[in-house]
């Protein structure tokens, strides 16, 4: 249907989604093709929509433009989801996935036993569902709160719209707020900001300034202070000199700083902020990360007292025990190792690729075994946890297993009340290891027991707050094993040398010779031109000599995930190339997925028992109950189509998710549009992530800017002189 309003030059038009051509997750705009009463081609709509799928009725606000490029478009002010009138629109609604229970085949079922009274009788009565021969009273439950949920979504966007804001991100709104979503957003939009991620301050502050939030008041300027502070602890500082934060929320805010300063003094006195001098220089700490860092600072401190629980050990003993029992061959540094970590309650392991740091762990595992000491291994990742079972022969398990997380209570079951019942914990991968975790994992552990945190000091920090494994080794009082010495036989792989060649500042060296290597440069002379060579690469050349499966074994890692060499990019041109023919096909959050198509899970989700950084496959999607499924390793995980903005494609993913996983091939783009990522770390972790096979292709300009990059920001902690004040108090009262 097609109507002028009458008291205005724009139109109106509405209709049923055939086609969503783009959504962008971020902004919410939309080009949709719009098939609308009236006109025999299906209409062309850009405009702002949140998460519009194909079958759902539209009704659009703007007015027709006729673009040069894509001909006659309806530019629309406003895309408002709405029940379809007309029976076919009807049909096509249920039948679009949007509600769980029913697809197709139901919906035209219900249409021809119901007519035009079809959607009242979901609504009221929905109990007559079972008139319907097939539908239980499973499905009738299934159905009748998918329509609940549905209603409460629709409500929360036009709300939302109604206050000057494009896209709601209604379904994560709902999902946490649930009934209480407009009060909650009306009594305090900015809480969107901290609780929910994808919703930005500038999303908040314009719903607020539509709520009649003065610019100038005093929630508006607290809201600031806490989204600096909450923003910098992205880029993983726990802290921000006071001076930094007061101008920053003062430019963010456009307000002048008396009233920052006011609110900094109201966020102090309520807690949740704290104030503490670092390196002479007033700072200021979310109260979270304080706690978090005085926290895990007591926590060595607690762990260093105390006896070893293994009690003394003789070098003279143990080291040629190991190398008769374990056949083992132990370097001089790996002697000293075994003894020092074997000496300390609580210690530290570091060193890059093939150096040994396997092999030194096992040595240590096999003495304490030997002698029945409880041991227990844990990384931050399951693949890294699963990495860390196949070197040592022990079960290791994620940190979060560990700990034994409860959604429920949304905290986890094991802590100082509860501690873990073991006398020695290997923490590997620790690097990526933030303070808050890290925190939570030491007071878990018992007085009796010793810890190791075993990591690579020059691979990328965590992604969250905290510089956990350079802290403790820069503080100087953890017991440290720094390992240097490259083994014969890891000085084969050019992989590892090159690695090691790339973290000392130097170039890579180049393959010479027709022999196959583990290690390639490609050189391109621009973006255009790395986008062809790693399609070619992921999907010819790399399968093709090297015998590799494009979507099991070969991982693209790129420096970011905007721009046409961004993962989001990538994904989109991989999964046409490698499974673009798969069906069923699902659209959602600006992302379309299908049976074999490779994502990765974006947070961490307790009640499905998956984590950020997971990778996995699609193993099925089911149209009628709305649900896709996951395989991760030997996990099937469901997905009902409205938490699919929790999973994203995954043939191409950030380097920054890499962390904690190898790869069987990695293929890395590098150009000088990425130019404020390029640094040596990025490139040192993505490399050091191939475990058969790393090709670079780059523009030899970035690739020599990343190398060069060691500037990397330091990390604003107290962590390092937290550390140091315990250990002078420890040493003063000895």
């Amino acid at each position: 249907m097609i109507e002028k309003p009458a008291d205005s030059q724009e139109e109106r038009i509405a209709g049923s989604v055939e086609r969503v051509t783009f959504h962008s997750e971020e902004s919410g705009f939309s080009v949709l093709r719009l098939k609308v009463r009236g006109r025999r081609e299906p209409v062309t709509v850009v405009g702002t929509a949140a998460s519009p799928s194909p079958g759902e009725f539209m009704e659009c606000v703007g007015s027709w433009h006729n673009d040069r490029t894509h001909g006659m478009q309806f530019k629309a002010l406003q895309i408002t989801p709405v029940q379809p009138t007309t029976l076919e629109g009807i049909e096509r609604y249920l039948g679009s996935g949007l509600v769980k229970g029913l697809g197709p085949f139901f919906a035209k079922k219900m249409v021809k036993a119901f007519g035009d009274s079809v959607l009242d009788v979901i609504e009221n009565q929905p109990e007559r569902l079972r008139e319907i021969p097939g539908i239980g009273e499973k499905r009738v439950a299934l159905i009748s709160a998918s329509w609940t949920e549905q209603k409460a979504v629709r409500d929360i966007m036009l709300f939302l719209q109604t206050h000057g804001v494009g896209t709601a991100r209604a379904w994560r709104i709902y999902r946490l707020y649930r009934e209480r979503a407009i009060a909650m957003v009306s009594e305090n939009p900015y809480r969107l900001s901290l609780d929910i991620e994808g919703i930005g301050f500038q999303t908040a502050d314009t719903i607020a300034g539509s709520l009649g939030i003065e610019r100038n008041s005093l929630i508006r300027a607290e809201a600031g202070i806490r989204h600096v502070l909450a923003t910098m602890s992205l880029e993983g500082h726990c802290a921000v000199r006071e001076d930094s934060l007061i101008e920053e929320a003062s430019k963010l805010l456009g307000i002048d700083r008396p009233l920052i300063v006011e609110a900094l003094a109201t966020e102090r006195s309520r807690g949740s902020v704290v104030a503490e001098t670092i390196d002479g220089e007033a700072c200021i700490f979310l109260a979270t990360l304080h706690q978090a860092e005085k926290s895990l600072a007591a926590g060595i401190r607690r762990l260093k007292q105390g006896l070893l629980p293994w009690g003394f050990m003789d070098p003279h003993d143990i080291l040629p025990w190991i190398e008769k029992e374990t056949a083992l061959e132990l370097s001089p540094s790996q002697r000293s190792a075994v003894t020092l970590v074997l000496a300390s309650k609580v210690s530290v392991i570091t060193g890059g690729p093939g150096v040994g740091k396997t092999t030194l762990l096992k040595a240590i595992l096999s003495v304490l075994r030997r002698d029945k000491v409880s041991v227990t291994l844990c990384a931050p990742t399951g693949r890294a946890a699963k990495r860390l079972t196949e070197s040592t022969g022990i079960e290791a398990k994620t940190i979060h297993r560990l700990l034994e997380f409860d959604p429920k209570a949304f905290d986890f079951k094991r802590g100082r009340g509860n501690p873990l019942d073991t006398s020695f914990v290997v923490v590997d991968e620790t690097s990526m290891v933030d303070v808050v975790l890290m925190q939570k994992l030491v007071a878990a552990v018992p007085d009796k027991a010793a810890i190791v945190f075993v990591g690579d000091v020059d691979q990328l920090p965590s992604v969250g707050p905290g510089a956990v494994l350079s802290d403790l080794i820069s503080s100087g009082t953890i017991p440290t094993v720094t390992l240097t010495e490259i083994f014969r036989q890891a000085a084969e792989s050019m992989i590892i040398v090159n690695a090691h060649r790339i973290n000392q500042g130097l170039m890579p060296l180049k393959t010479e010779g027709d022999a196959l290597s583990d290690f390639y440069f490609v050189p391109a002379g621009s973006a255009d031109e790395i986008n062809a060579k790693v399609m070619q690469l992921v999907t010819e050349r790399i399968p093709k000599r090297f015998g590799l499966h494009p979507v099991r074994d070969i991982q693209v890692l790129t420096p970011m995930n905007r721009g046409g060499l961004g993962a989001r990019s990538l994904n989109a041109e991989l999964q046409q190339e490698l499974n673009g023919n798969a069906e069923p096909k699902v659209s959602r959050f600006g992302s379309v997925f299908a049976p074999g198509d490779k994502v990765i899970q974006m947070v961490n989700n307790y009640d499905k028992d998956v984590f950020n950084g997971d990778i996995g496959v699609v193993e099925s999607v089911n149209s009628e109950e709305g649900v896709l499924t996951v395989l991760f390793d030997r996990l099937l995980v469901e997905y009902p189509f409205g938490e699919l903005d929790e999973v994203s494609l995954a043939y191409a993913t950030s380097i920054h998710k890499s962390q904690g996983s190898e790869y069987p091939a990695v293929v890395i783009p590098l150009a000088m549009q990425h130019y404020t990522l390029l640094e040596r770390n990025l490139v040192y972790t993505a490399v050091t992530r191939g475990k058969k096979l790393v090709v670079i292709v780059a523009e030899p300009k970035a690739l020599h800017t990343a190398v060069q990059n060691c500037r990397s920001k330091l990390r604003m902690t107290g962590l390092v002189s937290r550390l140091k004040a315990l250990d002078s108090q420890e040493w003063q009262n000895s």
